[in-house]
């Protein structure tokens, strides 16, 4: 991989409307030294506008992918943040960019880190926060605490910068991607729902409330091979049947317990 860690720093961005503020973005970006840039299904884009905005940032938006699913921009990276200032009904793991920016740095050093971004009226929607690993919020006046999106970015790429010329102790521990938290997430739920800890016919949100407990432990890359060993062991010994579909990847489930029909 390239040496530097913010090269390896993914600015996501969905559904973006106004195309000026992807060539904001790109200029952003490229003056805190970022330069992956990833648009998910933007309503107007290429446009003169974008170009224009980016100013001497044009290479960055020359090499924008554009793709369109957010799976598709994200499934290569160890770590994914999503931007968000509104209070959810299951919150995930939160942290002020500041407090995020140096584990950011950290993990680009060994892996792509890719951080999204909503459409400018509404912000990510919840099922595109549910696929990060934790959200990342900038805090301003309680009264207004409203950024352009261009100016989040410019923020973040900031404190990203600023972490990167702070001395860090590197990790060597190697994370999963998003692909193989995936795969072990349908091989969990096919498991469970073979066993009946989760219940096919009720569903609701055991499967979502499991996600939230990995995302907060960030199993290693070899933790999360051990648990697809113990899930495989728990399939020898529960082998579908002819009648059995619990091996397709199904809906977030309702496990039976009481506890996951505990939806406060």
């Amino acid at each position: 991989m390239n040496s530097s860690p913010l090269s390896h720093i993914r600015i996501v961005m969905v559904q973006t409307f106004h195309p000026g503020n992807i060539g904001a973005a790109a200029r952003a970006m490229k003056t805190m030294g970022l330069s992956d840039l990833v648009l998910v299904s933007p309503v107007d884009y290429p446009h003169d506008q974008a170009t224009a905005m980016a100013a001497g940032a044009t290479d960055v938006l020359e090499n924008a992918r554009v793709v369109q699913t957010l799976d598709a921009a994200i499934e290569d990276c160890q770590l994914v943040l999503a931007t968000s200032a509104r209070t959810r009904s299951h919150p995930w793991p939160i942290k002020e960019v500041r407090d995020a920016a140096p584990q950011i740095v950290e993990e680009a050093n060994s892996g792509k880190v890719a951080i999204m971004f909503g459409p400018e009226r509404m912000g990510l929607h919840n099922k595109h926060l549910r696929k990060a690993h934790l959200h990342m919020d900038i805090p301003g006046n309680e009264d207004y605490p409203v950024l352009n999106i261009a100016a989040a970015i410019q923020v973040i790429c900031y404190e990203c910068f600023m972490s990167h010329r702070q001395p860090i102790n590197h990790n060597e521990n190697t994370y999963p991607k998003v692909q193989e938290l995936n795969g072990f997430y349908e091989h969990l739920e096919s498991s469970l729902s073979r066993i009946g800890f989760i219940n096919k016919a009720h569903p609701g949100q055991a499967m979502l409330r499991l996600k939230r407990l990995f995302n907060r432990a960030r199993p290693e890359k070899i933790e999360l091979n051990m648990l697809r060993g113990i899930l495989s062991g728990i399939d020898q010994l529960n082998p579908p049947t002819d009648n059995d579909s619990s091996h397709e990847p199904t809906s977030a489930c309702e496990s039976k317990t009481n506890i996951s029909r505990d939806h406060s």
